[in-house]
């Protein structure tokens, strides 16, 4: 008799053949941790848990049964705030294990480690598998993922969370999402890395893919085997939506529906703009866009229902699923 794979979410474990449709890409919060201690006039929590709750009731009304969480550390990842959030809506949250940055690693890891002045085991990997097996911050929610993030270029932490990222999966089977840029080309860097300390790239998403229109790159993630990340929908300063559709039709028509995923990379609270200008310059960058707006206008450009499906659930039940990467 053949297990079916169960999914750790904040409100426990889910079949994944449970999961439903899902959205492979969003965040509940995301924070600049220390400045928000340090200012607590900018910060009540009551109105920000209700908002959360408030955003993510919508969400599951238009039938999106699942979301999955790259918030980590770097991000400003609270799971005990994500989880007083989940109490109040009907919907799986998934979150993740891993590290943020595009420059270098936090100074607590920086003198100890491989290649260190101090040497010794990789703690990154040991913190990112205990979090996928035992729990996070003595929750007893498990992380269900890996992630980690290049933006322009490798650089030598940004490098080292890949390659701690990398261990921890083959120590656990985890699925790997990684943060790229589009324009800049470094999924093919992350792809590199990750293959070469024995990765199976069919366990990777290359998350903001769908930045580019440019299909000889996103040719090139697919041909090495990951899932590519069309995962800000919304992000119209980044890419107007009509070529973002475009791009996942162009895909679509030739077959590989089966290595996308949908999002939008949006999050109920982000404290990296001031209020109110998020939605002054990305007025769309929101939960509900891709079944209000992006779905239909996929469907108007010759995407099918199945192809829809594939991507919001056959995919993500795969991407959670060991053996059928």
């Amino acid at each position: 008799m053949t297990l079916t794979p169960q999914v750790p979410t904040v409100r426990g474990t889910v079949a994944v053949d449970d999961l439903g449709t899902v959205l492979m890409h969003e965040h509940v919060f995301v924070l600049s941790e220390e400045l928000r201690q340090s200012m607590p006039e900018s910060w009540d929590e009551q109105r920000r848990v209700d908002d959360a709750v408030a955003r993510l009731t919508a969400l599951a009304a238009t039938g999106v049964s699942t979301i999955v969480d790259p918030t980590v550390i770097g991000l400003g990842r609270d799971v005990r705030r994500v989880a007083s959030v989940n109490q109040h809506v009907d919907l799986n949250i998934v979150v993740a294990t891993g590290l943020y940055t595009l420059g270098d690693v936090p100074y607590y890891f920086r003198y100890h480690g491989p290649g260190t002045l101090l040497g010794g085991p990789e703690r990154m990997t040991e913190l990112f598998v205990r979090e996928l097996t035992e729990g996070i911050a003595g929750t007893g929610i498990r992380a269900a993922f890996l992630k980690c993030a290049i933006e322009d270029e490798l650089t030598p932490g940004v490098e080292r969370v890949m390659r701690a990222v990398a261990q921890a999966h083959l120590s656990t089977g985890a699925p790997i999402t990684v943060h790229t840029s589009a324009h800049a080309r470094t999924g093919l860097i992350a792809q590199e890395i990750l293959r070469g300390e024995g990765v199976n790239l069919g366990a990777v998403v290359i998350g903001h893919s769908g930045d580019t229109a440019d299909l000889d790159y996103l040719h090139q993630l697919i041909d090495n085997g990951s899932y590519i990340g069309m995962d800000r929908f919304g992000l119209d300063v980044l890419l107007p939506t009509d070529q973002r559709v475009a791009t996942v039709a162009a895909l679509a028509r030739q077959g590989l529906a089966d290595r996308m995923v949908l999002s939008h990379d949006a999050s109920c609270h982000i404290d990296w703009f001031p209020p109110g200008v998020r939605e002054q310059v990305a007025p769309n960058w929101h939960y509900t866009h891709l079944h209000e707006q992006v779905l239909p206008a996929l469907l108007s450009a010759g995407v099918t229902q199945t192809q829809l499906t594939t991507m919001l659930v056959d995919n993500p039940r795969r991407y959670f699923s060991p053996a059928k990467h």
